[in-house]
């Protein structure tokens, strides 16, 4: 670019557009112009609207201004994406990489990296923030993640103020509510919505093996519609009704998609044909139509490439297995040669002793027949092959787990989904008007496809105008998730100190949205108010104040109640008290609860608030009891041996060791244990209250009841109008509150010092908790700071870090206890550390530290000995002998080598630090070590 035009500012969006092969929308236009006029720009637009152009032209400013662009993605393999996608449009020497365990260029005027990375060189106050001028933050709307999505607004908080944000968000419901925080914290900010898919979005039902339109009339701007259709409504009463045709047709090639359609590229497939229907069972129930023969319809019909969406990885593995076991054949041979050239190119690297334990030739095999599975539970080098496959056109069919539609660019032409439910980690709900959006965003490609499409697998008992709800709601409502944490804080008092960084977390999003709620909820106090006033005047008594009298019997309930739950907390107290007294092989009747019965300790507790003692139930149960188990008191029936080390997690061990407790003669009591009598019984003010009741001049009126009546009235309406008052007491500040908190603990322990009336500072263990990003911060410097760790080799210290990142899936969980001596006592002392956090955390009111999950630590040991692949995953495999996924190891294994790499950089013992560089060597081999070509 000439001087002149780098004087020129009204050149910059000019020279960016002409280097363009497509013409920019307006709200593109607009977008970049607010950034060129010198705002930050919040742009919400659909999945595939080009938004990402935005961001393009953040980095051309920068480039064209002599400034420096961070581009900020949410995961890895996004940003390894945008990373190819800047290198080949400025150049190699232009564009960076930092993500964590890769680190490219990181000095060149352009950097990718991820929002973690961003968040911690803020922290560090890192050279490398000098000359910064823009920061692209892409799907931004990840703030609202409850596990990662404080990490967004740290950043947009502590951004220096001179630097430009680009926050890039899919369309959200209080785009407005976001951008007027937005304006608050980061200035001047231009906030641009944009509804309209550039590609119009279809959305059908498959019934019976018609593929049948969900609305009577055509997509609206958004892809929406209105009634739903009444062929559709037809068609599900019929096949309800018990009619059917049987089941024609099946997998074959079919027609070519994109490249040889029946009806062109991307028509709309209403009722068409009546093949593929899905059969009956012999019992005469309905049976859901295979899968080989969805995806040669949809093939038929031009629909494919397409993203199936399956909410379970055992799913899509099973849904490419049955396209393997079909004739089903999507590709040319053409393409399957060089398909198999990209699958070398990404698996050069991988150990051949391996490829069997991986599923290598089987998983090879369905990618050259066009179809694949996409989940987190893949090695990282297949998921990358899918993933480049899928782009260039080459997979037709991508079974995916849900966290698909919020990372990488892999749109389709169709989405299709089997089912409207999926477990959201607690119990199987509904997708929520947004997840749906979310998912069906994918499909429709812009410059490839007239329109897409979205595909419903129908089943009896679905509701189709729920669907149809489901498919036309707008709400998608961004809601913080931020809160502070023990890092976050410490770093925020060493870099500002604690009156400012209390400031900070009152400026943050979820304070905002908190502030909001805080003049609606003052709104109803003040009209519940009012309507006291009314009720008031329908309590008035010829024999006295019947207000009074009311007050007094509320005071009684009110008391009682207060009693009741004190008995309650003495109770709980001397549950807790007992329960902490446990010992390893007592056996105790535990009497309320599903798990009642006969169990043994295997692991006492000995916290002071909520000990949760290990036990081993009869039906060969183990888990941790707590005080809620237990009814009156926990009895005591006497001991058992146990062997010296238990491996609750393996069924064998369970089997047996229950075997042996029912045959010890332990029998449960045949009356509940009794505890504490009520508190209520000896009380004087509650007898008190009661005698003034009864002697008062109202107690014998004539109207009594109706009276009374308006009472309760009254004093429900001012019950639910304190209740709003400590909600309103609660929102307001409820951040800065729960900073205060934190900074007492850390001071208390020692992390802060001061407070009151002196400045608070970082002491030198507040050092070591500042570079510890883990989840489980707290617990990994208590442990270095008491020197739990020490002496331990690269295995064991890989292994008793494991269980700080380390978290089970329902269903997982391995042998753990079997190892050396050493290790075993480091996790065992780390685990009573864990108790003293959280009773610490109890006393201050703040969120429990997570317990630290040993599942994955026999899997690491073994790895960072030199163990092989197959023995590694087998032994973190669950209860029935399935073996831990490939992909997860490599994760689990890369989380272990972060928090290693952490500890090498804060640690003040030479020979810790030594250990953790070398377990981190050792980790890294074979498949951990395989990185995308």
């Amino acid at each position: 670019m000439s001087d002149s035009s780098m004087a020129d500012p009204s050149t910059y969006f000019s020279d960016f557009a002409g280097g363009l092969d497509f013409a920019l929308d307006g709200f593109q236009q607009r977008s970049c112009r607010a950034l060129e006029d010198g705002s930050g720009v919040l742009v919400c637009a659909p999945t595939g609207a080009g938004k990402t152009v935005v961001g393009e032209f953040a980095v051309h400013l920068a480039l064209a201004t002599g400034g420096k662009c961070f581009y900020t993605t949410p995961i890895k393999a996004l940003s390894n994406q945008k990373f190819a996608d800047l290198r080949a449009r400025h150049g190699h020497e232009a564009v960076g990489l930092l993500t964590g365990d890769q680190s490219v260029n990181a000095r060149a005027p352009i950097v990718v990296m991820t929002t973690e990375v961003l968040r911690n060189m803020l922290y560090a106050q890192s050279p490398a923030l000098d000359g910064l001028s823009h920061v692209v933050m892409d799907e931004v709307h990840f703030l609202a993640d409850r596990f990662r999505g404080a990490v967004w607004e740290e950043v947009i908080l502590g951004l220096p103020a001179e630097v430009r944000v680009v926050s890039l968000s899919a369309t959200v419901s209080n785009a407005e509510e976001f951008g007027a925080w937005m304006q608050e914290v980061r200035g001047d900010t231009a906030v641009i919505v944009d509804e309209h898919r550039p590609v119009p979005l279809w959305q059908h039902v498959l019934v019976d093996g018609d593929i049948l339109p969900l609305f009577e009339d055509g997509p609206d701007r958004s892809g929406r519609g209105v009634l739903v259709s009444s062929v559709l409504k037809r068609t599900v009463q019929r096949v309800l009704g018990g009619r059917s045709d049987g089941g024609r047709g099946g997998p074959r090639g079919g027609g070519r998609g994109a490249h040889g359609n029946r009806r062109g590229r991307g028509g709309s497939p209403h009722a068409r044909g009546r093949g593929d229907r899905g059969r009956p069972a012999d019992n005469g129930g309905f049976r859901l139509p295979p899968r080989p023969h969805v995806v040669a319809r949809l093939d038929r019909e031009g629909l494919l490439p397409a993203i199936g969406f399956i909410f379970s990885r055992a799913g899509c593995d099973g849904a490419v297995d049955q396209c393997r076991r079909s004739p089903l054949r999507l590709t040319t041979e053409d393409e399957a040669r060089e398909i198999r050239a990209v699958i070398d190119r990404h698996t050069a690297g991988l150990p051949p002793e391996d490829l069997d334990i991986l599923g290598f030739h089987g998983w090879a095999e369905a990618l050259t027949r066009g179809f694949a599975a996409h989940h987190a539970g893949m090695l990282p080098a297949f998921r990358h092959t899918v993933e480049e496959l899928f782009t260039r056109g080459l997979i037709r069919i991508v079974f995916a787990t849900e966290t698909l539609a919020l990372g990488i660019n892999m749109p389709a032409r169709t989405v299709l989904l089997e089912r409207l439910v999926k477990y959201n980690g607690e119990t199987h709900a509904d997708l929520t008007p947004g997840e749906y959006t979310q998912l069906t965003g994918r499909a429709g490609r812009r410059g490839i496809d007239v329109e897409g499409h979205a595909v419903i697998v129908w089943r009896p008992g679905m509701d189709l105008g729920a669907v149809a709800g489901l498919a036309g709601a707008r709400t998608y409502p961004l809601t913080s998730s931020f809160q502070p944490g023990y890092n976050m804080t410490v770093n925020l008092v060493q870099r500002l100190g604690s009156p400012e960084g209390r400031l900070l977390v009152e400026r943050s999003f979820a304070q905002f949205q908190a502030d909001r709620s805080v003049v609606g909820l003052a709104r109803s106090i003040d009209r519940n108010r009012e309507a006291l006033e009314g009720y008031s005047q329908h309590l008035q008594c010829h024999l006295g104040d019947f207000r009074e009298y009311a007050g007094l019997r509320e005071r009684i309930g009110r008391r009682e109640k207060e009693l009741e739950k004190q008995t309650r907390e003495a109770r709980r107290s001397d549950v807790v008290a007992q329960l902490a007294s446990l010992r390893r092989g007592e056996v105790i009747a535990i009497t309320s609860g599903r798990r009642s019965g006969i169990a043994v300790v295997l692991e006492p507790d000995r916290s002071t608030t909520d000990p949760r003692p290990l036990v081993l139930n009869e039906d060969r149960w183990a888990g941790r009891v707590s005080a809620p188990d237990f009814r009156g008191s926990v009895q005591s029936l006497g001991t058992m041996r146990l062997p010296k080390h238990v491996s609750h997690q393996s069924p064998p061990v369970r089997r047996d060791l229950s075997s042996t407790l029912r045959q010890s003669g332990f029998t449960p009591p045949r009356k509940r244990p009794h505890g504490r009598k009520s508190a209520a019984a000896d009380d004087r003010e509650l007898a008190e209250l009661r005698r003034q009741v009864r002697t008062h001049p109202c107690h014998d009126c004539p109207e009594i009841d109706a009276h009374s009546r308006w009472g309760e009235r009254y004093f429900a309406l001012e019950r639910s109008t304190d209740k709003l008052v400590a909600r309103h007491n609660a929102a307001a500040h409820s951040l800065a509150r729960e900073f205060d908190r934190m900074v007492r603990l850390l001071t208390e322990l020692g992390y802060l010092a001061g407070g009151k009336s002196q400045e608070t500072t970082v002491t030198d263990a507040g050092r070591l908790l500042v570079g510890v990003y883990a989840e489980s911060a707290l617990l990994v410097t208590e442990s270095l700071r008491r020197g739990l760790w020490a002496g331990l080799g690269p295995a064991e210290l890989a292994a008793v870090v494991s269980a700080l990142v380390y978290e089970s899936r329902r269903g997982e969980g391995g042998v753990v206890l079997a190892g050396p001596e050493n290790m075993r006592r480091a996790l065992d002392d780390t685990d009573v550390l864990w108790a003293e956090v959280r009773d610490v955390e109890s006393r201050h009111r703040l969120p429990e530290t997570r317990r630290p999950d040993a599942g994955f630590a026999q899997a690491v040991h073994r790895w960072v000995q030199g163990a092989p692949l197959d023995e590694v995953l087998f032994t973190a495999g669950d209860a029935n002998g399935a073996p831990l996924a490939a992909g997860d190891f490599v994760r689990w294994c890369r989380q272990v080598v972060d928090l290693l790499d952490q500890i090498g950089m804060v640690s003040d013992d030479t020979a810790l630090v030594h250990t953790a560089r070398s377990a981190v060597g050792s980790i890294r081999r074979g498949v951990v070590a395989v990185e995308a070509p």
